[in-house]
């Protein structure tokens, strides 16, 4: 099983919000490598039709295939939503996607199991989340609240300025009527925006991602298929993406601080 064991773990989503996940694998799993494609180009996926997000994801995973990985996180909602179920059959290697680990996290920290969804169009739609929750905790209540604008700010590189805090603003007082004590970030661009979004909810709501617990799901997968990465060389990741390289490459090293990450633009 070496051979097999020493591949990257391979990572998908429609641009830079999968990098969010990938921050918290690179500080679980520090011996892996991984292969992220980000679909940059043909971004968001939240206003595509969920035909149009399953072909896209299966392109994006069959390009891993071609590379050669051991498993694939979907770090991508929308296409969580949309595609896993589809393309898992497809496949030898492990797929996991991002709903299932999130909305357990939510339903373990909400006291009063009142949860809002925070995520794109397409997700809020597809009630996955509130399926997920409402299997694990069925006298849940659950709000999606989507938020169309928030992907190309982040996906733009303007997450951290003025403009970004009064779009969450506007969106956010959606909720000024609602109760509740647990909000998800239903989608992984979103907690580059954790900062603003954290500033205009209630006093103590827990904010709700799901790197963590998709880290979790990760590394037991790998334990129990005996595909932890054996060689001591020092891990290299590469990142692709449809897009523009050099954006790309700036959005990298400010969240993950990689001072000189490997970018190379994929064709598909």
């Amino acid at each position: 099983m070496k051979e097999l064991s020493d591949l990257p773990i391979g990572i998908i989503d429609s641009g830079v919000g999968g990098l969010t996940v990938m921050d918290e694998l690179l500080k679980r799993m520090p011996n892996e490598q991984f292969l992220y494609i980000g679909d940059d180009a043909r971004c968001p996926y939240g206003n595509r039709s969920p035909q149009e997000v399953a072909k896209f994801t299966f392109e994006l995973i069959s390009a891993l295939n071609d590379f050669g990985v051991k498993m694939v996180v979907i770090a991508c909602n929308t296409a969580t939503a949309f595609a896993l179920e589809h393309v898992r059959p497809l496949f030898d290697f492990p797929i996991i996607g991002v709903i299932e680990p999130g909305a357990r996290t939510a339903v373990e920290k909400s006291v009063t199991n009142q949860i809002v969804v925070l995520g794109t169009s397409g997700t809020v739609k597809s009630q996955a989340y509130d399926q997920a929750i409402l299997t694990l905790a069925p006298d849940a209540s659950v709000r999606g609240l989507a938020c169309p604008e928030f992907v190309p700010i982040v996906e733009r590189g303007v997450y951290k300025l003025e403009e970004a805090d009064r779009v969450v603003e506007q969106t956010l007082a959606q909720l000024a009527d609602e109760t509740f004590d647990a909000v998800i970030l239903g989608c992984t661009h979103f907690p580059l925006l954790s900062h603003f979004i954290r500033k205009h909810l209630p006093i103590g709501t827990e904010l709700i991602t799901s790197g963590s617990a998709t880290a979790d799901t990760t590394i037991r997968i790998l334990d129990e298929l005996q595909l932890n990465r054996e060689s001591l060389t020092e891990p290299q990741s590469i990142f692709y993406t449809t897009g523009n390289p050099a954006h790309f490459e700036l959005i990298v090293k400010d969240w993950l601080h990689i001072a000189n990450p490997v970018v190379e633009k994929l064709v598909l």
